[in-house]
């Protein structure tokens, strides 16, 4: 008969000082460094006067429907006129929409060329080193219980099948830190910053830097239907005789 005693893994001190924290500092500058390149590669976007102007035409109208309660009727009425006239409101003008392409502006390229060198390339290049020069470190364990699905995600380059799902790997702790250094950036680099990498990464996935503009004829068609079915009601109709009697 045999008896199976299951130990603990102790992980010697010193790779606190030689992997964990290093790896930290690491991250965090890099994070620092992309911030002031993408500043430094950051080109001034051209904004279109008639793009500007139709934002500001809807701003204005969603003003008018949130507050015309507080204006008599005629004056919502030719408010309402001016946007929805069936021949001159503005928001049932006709206009020609062309989305611009990368064959139309080159400036799309350029700023998709500069995403890639700023975010994508530094990942792959600092977590290629990192791997290699930390390879086969167990740096940490999470404070909780995993199941053996966490193993592949925490403790890249590690093959131990009996370790603890909890334990994390040196190259899998590069990749916590790259995810979970958002707030440390907030408060060091302010709330719009550039090293982040992992917004950076969900732009790049999702797309969102290649979006498209939207056509102003559909967000022009939506709120010309929310303006024409507003029940206008002046609840300052009898504020004379109400101050009045007070």
């Amino acid at each position: 008969m045999s008896i199976s005693v299951m130990t603990d893994l102790v992980v010697d001190p010193n790779i606190r000082g030689w992997v964990f924290l290093p790896i930290i500092v690491i991250t965090f500058l890099v994070g620092i460094f992309r911030h002031y390149v993408s500043i430094l590669l950051s080109s001034q976007k051209k904004v279109e006067i008639q793009q500007l102007q139709d934002s500001q035409i809807i701003l204005r109208s969603r003003i008018l429907r949130e507050n015309a309660k507080y204006i008599p009727r005629s004056s919502f009425n030719m408010r309402r006129q001016f946007f929805n006239n069936q021949e001159t409101g503005y928001l049932t003008q006709k206009r020609e929409h062309t989305a611009p392409t990368m064959m139309t502006d080159p400036n799309m390229m350029t700023d998709m060329l500069k995403g890639n060198i700023t975010n994508v390339i530094p990942m792959f290049i600092i977590g290629g080193w990192i791997n290699w020069m930390f390879s086969g470190f167990i740096t940490t364990k999470v404070p909780f219980p995993l199941t053996l699905r966490f193993k592949p995600m925490l403790q890249r380059g590690i093959e131990l099948s009996h370790l603890d799902a909890s334990w994390v790997s040196s190259a899998s702790w590069y990749f916590l830190n790259v995810f979970g250094l958002r707030s440390i950036y907030a408060l060091v680099l302010g709330e719009n910053n550039a090293a982040d990498q992992s917004k950076q990464m969900q732009d790049q996935m999702s797309g969102a830097a290649m979006a498209m503009p939207p056509d102003p004829k559909v967000a022009f068609k939506a709120e010309w239907e929310a303006l024409e079915i507003v029940d206008h009601q002046w609840i300052l109709q009898d504020i004379d005789n109400s101050l009045v009697d007070q």
